[in-house]
């Protein structure tokens, strides 16, 4: 874009006044990998069969709590402390969740392989039991840094920024709430008038820490932490206002002279505090989640503001339980994208919660060159990558934004360089905001489909980083239909290899499957270096397979979901020459009639 409105100029204009001495600029003073935290915890998950039903939303089925009898209940309970009995457990109900599943507590921590040995002992005692698991800890996904001097690099510049300046030209988050499900928020005067009204989620006051449970206030108290407070091999840490850090990047005051800008400055945060001392627990996530997408809670007043996009900068160990999925489901069904942080561990994202659930774009992040973070997760469930920083080499090099400078309790407003996939989240977070200020009709699967079909090449190496680096402009583009993300439609006779239609990504087909015996195939040239991203979102109810091919039919790449699930798959070309590869869909069952089919690298 040559062009630079008077909002770009007044930016960039700002940026460059800023400097290391800057007052309210800080960052903390450490700079560490990931501390692996002990696996334990002292509360379980019940779900029985009679403690939930099933509720119709506006796109699809969502699960919803069901009361059961108190002499019930209590008769449960008993069976269950005979059997915690031996680990010398003590269980005590604690509450119904919004997704009908009961969370107890144990009375002392176990191991996580104690407690699904346990919960296998409950199931097998009681035909009612849906399933039981471990309700695990999570905690905040960033990784502290150094101080330097102040740069919003992650906003604006060529090489790896996300091109933001270009996509407010085109929407700015008008009308969109984004909720934020971390640590709660600090006021801040970059945040005035940014948000909308939260809640705190946190029922236990040992992790909530502000002296009491549930209630209307998610105000950040701070959750630093003495060494061995947490875990025998825990440092300690200072308080991290992390939740307000993740704020500021989604939608701090812009243009308004001071502090830092907010990518999707026009719309609302709210703030939904699960993550206090030592992390949160996996059933308070997990009902924030439910509430914050507009979903029923008990004993919690309903959202008047439910929000489009959730943003998870957290995370932990292990598969996706089954408790998060079904709360992710049910956001989805709501109407609402769930953006999940990848992780930090350097390792594949298959192994970090909730990235590895379905439904979520997972996030990973980049450096200021667009290369894959050191930190960074990585892996084939991974949508897409943002600039998350790396400050080894320079604070500036991280990503700055809003602050508290207290080192446990609150403090002065500040503002300072974190790197993370936390920081890398909400940076999708805020692109997609835009996207539904500048389509409110766009459905979870479309912006999914569009911020994967938008995204550009990688300036640096990023293997297993999904579709691309997070590009707003075009992904504004992308969900308006524009150039760099068009619409096509799907031509018969597509049944072949021989007949496939030719496409020129990125687009959207419209196409249809009028048989069982049906099946389209679409020829792809994918350039040099380019990775292909593939989304199939089949009607609802029914299910439809996507795959890859090779001229001679062999298959390089499969998605096999269920009925009315999205399939999606990338494939990349790391080749020095263009290569032609086709894309079938193919029709499983459920009945025939339209998808669309998202292409584009």
């Amino acid at each position: 874009m040559l062009r630079m409105n008077t909002l770009s100029r007044a930016l960039a204009l700002t940026l460059v006044t800023m400097g290391a001495a800057q007052a309210g600029v800080s960052s903390l003073d450490v700079d560490k990998a990931p501390r692996q935290r002990a696996e334990q915890t002292d509360r379980l998950i019940v779900k029985y069969k009679d403690g939930s039903t099933v509720v119709q939303q506006r796109l699809g089925a969502a699960i919803q709590s069901r009361a059961v009898a108190s002499d019930a209940i209590g008769a449960r309970t008993e069976r269950l402390q005979q059997l915690a009995a031996p680990l010398g457990a003590r269980m005590t109900l604690l509450r119904q969740m919004g997704t009908g599943a009961h969370v107890y507590k144990l009375g002392k921590r176990l191991s996580l392989a104690d407690l699904r040995q346990l919960g296998e002992q409950i199931k097998a005692a009681d035909a009612n039991v849906e399933y039981v698991e471990p309700d695990r800890k999570m905690y905040p996904l960033f990784t502290p840094n150094d101080p330097s001097y102040t740069a919003q690099w992650d906003l604006y510049e060529t090489t790896a920024g996300i091109r933001a300046p270009a996509a407010w030209d085109q929407a700015t988050g008008t009308g969109v709430v984004v909720a934020v499900i971390d640590t709660g928020y600090r006021p801040h005067a970059d945040l005035t008038g940014q948000l909308v009204a939260g809640y705190d989620m946190i029922a236990d006051t040992a992790v909530s820490v502000d002296g009491n449970g549930r209630d209307s206030d998610p105000s950040d108290p701070g959750d630093w932490h003495a060494a061995g407070f947490c875990s025998t091999d825990d440092p300690g840490e200072n308080s991290s206002w992390h939740g307000t850090h993740v704020a500021g990047t989604i939608a701090a005051k812009t243009n308004n002279g001071v502090g830092v800008a907010g990518i999707a400055f026009n719309a609302k945060v709210q703030p939904v505090r699960v993550l206090g001392k030592c992390g949160g627990y996996t059933s308070d996530i997990a009902d924030g989640i439910t509430w914050a997408s507009g979903g029923t809670v008990s004993g919690v007043p309903a959202n008047a503001t439910p929000a489009k996009v959730l943003n998870l900068s957290l995370g932990g160990g292990g598969t996706c339980d089954t408790t998060t999925q079904t709360a992710i489901n049910g956001a989805r069904s709501r109407g609402a994208s769930v953006i999940v942080a990848a992780g930090n561990e350097n390792q594949n994202a298959s192994n970090s919660s909730p990235a590895n659930c379905s439904g979520v774009v997972a996030v990973a992040a980049t450096d200021r060159y667009g290369a894959r973070a050191y930190y960074s997760n990585y892996g084939s469930i991974v949508a897409l990558a943002a600039p998350g920083g790396d400050v080894r080499s320079s604070a500036s090099n991280g990503i700055l934004s809003t602050l508290n400078a207290g080192t446990t309790t609150p403090g002065a407003d500040n503002y300072a360089y974190y790197q993370g996939t936390s920081m890398a989240t909400p940076h999708v977070a805020g692109v997609a905001a835009l996207m539904y200020s500048a389509k409110p009709t766009a459905t979870p699967d479309q912006i999914t489909a569009a911020l994967k079909s938008s995204a550009r090449a990688f300036p640096g190496t990023c293997s297993q980083c999904g579709a691309g680096l997070l590009d707003a402009n075009a992904a504004v583009t992308a969900i308006l239909g524009g150039g760099g993300g068009t619409t096509t439609a799907e031509v018969e006779s597509n049944n072949t290899i021989a007949s496939a239609q030719a496409i020129a990504a990125p687009t959207t087909v419209n196409g249809s499957l009028s048989s069982t015996t049906d099946t389209d195939y679409f020829k792809v040239v994918l350039p040099a270096g380019k990775t292909l991203s593939a989304t199939l979102t089949p009607p609802s109810g029914k299910d439809y397979d996507l795959y890859l091919v090779n001229a001679s039919g062999t298959q390089l790449r499969a998605s096999e979901n269920g009925a009315g699930a999205v399939d999606s798959f990338t494939y990349a070309n790391t080749g020095s020459a263009s290569v032609t590869v086709y894309v079938r869909v193919v029709y499983y069952s459920g009945g025939t009639g339209s998808y669309t089919l998202g292409l584009g690298w």
